[in-house]
């Protein structure tokens, strides 16, 4: 399971990546809940596919050091290279504490710090 969930993790920044936000979101189950650490909460499959296109209107690009998975659970730490609202590149680095249900990604707690 634990190596399962590597790779729908694996297949989800693949789609992200490609801007496919349905094909992330097959990946996703319906009640799918993220928290952003000190920013919002979005609850819903529905509430995540309004969010993606403000988030990603470019691809991002993502360098996963680590992923640590233990059940259900799966940690990814790495670094996410976004656009701001100027068009700049601004790296971040993040840790992404997933939940599976039923082999899809359930639960999120996300810790994202821009980096200089």
């Amino acid at each position: 399971m634990e190596d399962a969930n590597k790779e729908t993790l694996r297949q989800a920044n693949a789609a992200i990546s490609r801007l496919d936000f349905e094909g992330f979101l097959a990946l996703c189950t319906e009640d799918t809940e993220w928290a952003f650490v000190g920013d919002n909460t979005l609850r819903g499959k529905e509430a995540v596919r309004q969010w993606m296109p403000t988030a990603y209107p470019e691809p991002p690009i993502f360098q996963v050091q680590h992923m640590v998975a233990d059940g259900d659970w799966l940690t990814a730490i790495g670094e996410i290279t976004l656009k701001n609202d100027a068009g700049e590149s601004v790296r971040h680095s993040y840790c992404d504490v997933w939940r599976f249900k039923d082999g899809k990604l359930y639960q999120l707690q996300a810790f994202v710090i821009p980096v200089e």
